[in-house]
C-alpha cells in the first residue's frame, strides 16, 4: 500500500552547527532563518544533539549574577546539567542529548508518533548510514491530513478493496467526508471486513473509519486450521 515517507515530506536544506560553533552564532542561525532549533553535528555530519530557542534561553537565564557561584555538591543530576548549561559558550556543551531522530524512509504517522512521544517540535531526518539529511517539523507532517477526500477514496478503493481483496468495483461503497471514511456492504468472510479496516485505517489523510460492513462467514475459528496463507490479504490476516 502505498505510504507518505518522511523523506517525501522533510526539508533537505538544513541549518547545522558543529559542536564548537559558539553560543552567539547559534543564536545568530536561529534568528537570521527564523527557526526555533537545529541539529548538531559532526564530521561526518551524524546528528549528535539537538539545540533549540529553549536552550539558549534556559542558559541565559540560569547564568549567574556577578556576585553568585553555582555549587554541584547535592543536586540532582538534572540540576548539575542546568548548571553547567549556565556556563556553555558551545553548541557541543549546551545541545541535549541524545537526539531524537527518524529515517527518510520512516512513514509520517512513524515520525509523528516519535514526536509525540518525545514532545519534540522538529525531528532531524537521516538516511541509511545515519548521516543528516532533512529534518521535518509538525507543521510539515500536519501536510498528510491536507489530502483531498477524492485522493484518499482513490486509495481505499485501488489498493484496499481491489489490488488487496481483489473485491469488485461497486461492491463495497466508499465515502470519504473530511478525512473519515465510511465503508458498507456486504463481504464474504469476516476476516476481509478486518482487512479493510485495519487497512483503511493506516492511510495517510484518514482521520477515522465509520464500519458499515456485514460478512456472512465468522471464519476467525477457521485461520489456525490453515497450513499456509497465500497473498497480499493473507499477509495482512497476520497482522491482526
Amino acid at each position: 500500500m502505498k505510504r507518505n515517507k518522511v523523506g517525501s515530506v522533510m526539508t533537505t536544506d538544513v541549518v547545522r552547527v558543529d559542536y564548537g560553533t559558539p553560543f552567539k552564532e547559534v543564536a545568530r542561525l536561529l534568528a537570521a532563518h527564523r527557526i526555533s532549533g537545529l541539529p548538531v553535528v559532526d564530521e561526518e555530519d551524524r546528528v549528535i544533539g539537538v539545540l533549540s530557542q529553549s536552550d539558549l534561553i534556559t542558559r541565559q537565564a540560569a547564568t549567574p549574577g556577578p556576585h553568585r557561584r553555582f555549587s554541584f555538591p547535592g543536586l540532582t543530576r538534572g540540576a548539575r546539567r542546568q548548571a553547567a548549561k549556565a556556563n556553555a559558550r558551545t553548541a557541543g556543551r549546551l545541545m541535549t542529548e541524545p537526539p531524537v531522530t527518524a529515517h527518510a524512509d520512516d512513514t509520517v504517522v512513524e515520525a509523528a508518533r516519535t514526536m509525540a512521544r518525545h514532545q519534540v517540535e522538529r525531528l532531524p531526518i537521516l538516511d541509511e548510514e545515519d548521516r543528516l539529511v532533512g529534518i521535518v517539523t509538525r507543521r510539515d507532517l500536519l501536510q498528510v491530513f491536507l489530502r483531498p477526500d477524492r485522493e484518499i477514496r482513490d486509495e481505499v478503493i485501488e489498493e484496499v478493496l481491489t489490488r488487496t481483496l481483489w473485491l469488485a468495483p461497486g461492491s463495497i461503497d466508499v465515502s470519504v467526508v473530511e478525512g473519515v471514511v465510511a465503508l458498507s456492504g456486504h463481504m464474504e468472510r469476516k476476516s476481509e471486513r478486518e482487512i479493510a479496516l485495519s487497512m483503511t485505517r493506516r492511510i495517510d489523510g484518514v482521520v477515522g473509519v465509520v464500519d458499515k460492513l456485514t460478512y456472512r462467514l465468522d471464519d476467525a475459528h477457521l485461520r489456525i486450521q490453515e497450513p499456509a496463507l497465500h497473498g497480499v490479504a493473507d499477509d495482512w490476516l497476520r497482522r491482526l
